[in-house]
């Protein structure tokens, strides 16, 4: 069996490590191609080296564009790739311009695709990201959902054919990851901070980079809460802020961007969680902290529905209230598989190739 895989940022590095291992260990070749979209250490070279992720056997070092740009440059590698080649599978993860080059290309080539959380929905489509997933949803043959939510996206839309619910690659990935994180990362000690003395912060969506307005609202409330905030600051993130001359609260705390080991551990010793990314709204669910969602929807309706995460969009008072009175107690219920679900997806790939 010889599976191609596409990735190009962060959330599809921890994804693709614990996939890529079991690939691997059952004597199948997998070619790795990283397209570049994460390109700087802190946002891509890192995870590599602390995930024990393969070296990737092309890099395309596509970097940042316009959508249309950098998606048309990707596929243009990417074919060249391919034909070369020759694998039997391409698999592609989540919702960036890499999953839908990665899975575009590869359909129009008639070769099989895989894509590793299939079916999320946020039902706005202004979002590159819904983009990107309904098209990859769309054409690819297996499609790997992560919560019966997911699945049932995908049956509003026709999609039953080759659909799997195998569970969250990301709870796979807490699981193997978390205690290393422990033993190996010491930022917690390094930025002198207790244990849930402090709530994180991630910032980088598009809809709150892009609008002066909301970005305006978000970093007003953070530096306008009476607790002390952690920000890792995206560079995208960071060019606005500077762009926009926003002024920056004494209690927040600017850091670079950090690898997924310390971002756990950030994660694992906060007292909440402020985000607007979809992986650590999951991540703060598997690690039992509250989430306060500075998004108008999330795909995640489970970590909600289940009490762990709440929706406040990018409105001050809103943000202030979750910040002072969100509490959740208890055990979050299990909703993302049983932590075996990149062997499940591996053994799936390898019946449907045969």
């Amino acid at each position: 069996m010889k599976v191609l895989t596409v990735i190009g940022a962060r959330p599809q590095f921890i994804k693709a490590a614990t996939v890529s291992n079991k690939i691997r260990k059952n004597n199948n070749t997998e070619i790795l191609v990283h397209t570049g979209q994460h390109y700087d250490n802190n946002m891509s070279d890192i995870f590599f080296e602390e995930l024990g992720i393969p070296k990737p056997d092309y890099n395309l070092s596509i970097g940042s564009s316009n959508h249309g740009h950098q998606t048309g440059s990707m596929m243009i590698a990417l074919e060249e790739i391919y034909l070369k080649e020759k694998p039997d599978m391409v698999l592609v993860y989540g919702d960036t311009n890499s999953t839908l080059a990665g899975a575009l290309c590869a359909s129009k080539l008639l070769i099989p695709v895989s894509h590793v959380e299939a079916g999320l929905r946020s039902f706005n489509k202004a979002m590159p990201e819904e983009q990107n997933r309904i098209l990859t949803d769309h054409i690819s043959d297996l499609l790997f959902v992560p919560t019966l939510t997911a699945e049932n996206n995908l049956k509003a839309e026709n999609i039953t054919k080759g659909v799997y619910n195998t569970g969250d690659v990301m709870y796979d990935a807490i699981n193997l990851f978390k205690e290393r994180a422990k033993k190996m990362s010491n930022i917690v000690e390094k930025l002198d901070l207790a244990p849930e003395s402090y709530i994180l912060s991630t910032i980088h969506r598009a809809e709150n980079t892009n609008s002066i307005e909301r970005l305006t609202s978000i970093i007003g409330a953070l530096s306008n809460c009476n607790e002390k905030i952690i920000l890792p600051l995206h560079p995208r993130t960071k060019k606005f802020i500077q762009e926009y001359n926003l002024p920056i609260g004494q209690n927040v705390t600017i850091i670079d961007p950090v690898g997924y080991l310390e971002m756990i551990s950030l994660e694992n010793n906060s007292k909440k969680i402020l985000t607007d990314s979809g992986g650590v709204q999951k991540e703060a669910y598997f690690l039992k902290k509250p989430c306060i969602t500075m998004r108008d929807e999330t795909e995640w309706v489970e970590t909600v529905n289940n009490g762990w995460n709440t929706i406040v969009g990018s409105d001050s008072n809103k943000i202030l209230d979750a910040i002072a009175n969100f509490n959740p107690t208890g055990n979050p219920p299990s909703a993302f598989g049983e932590g075996n679900t990149s062997e499940i997806i591996t053994n799936i790939i390898q019946k449907y190739i045969g």
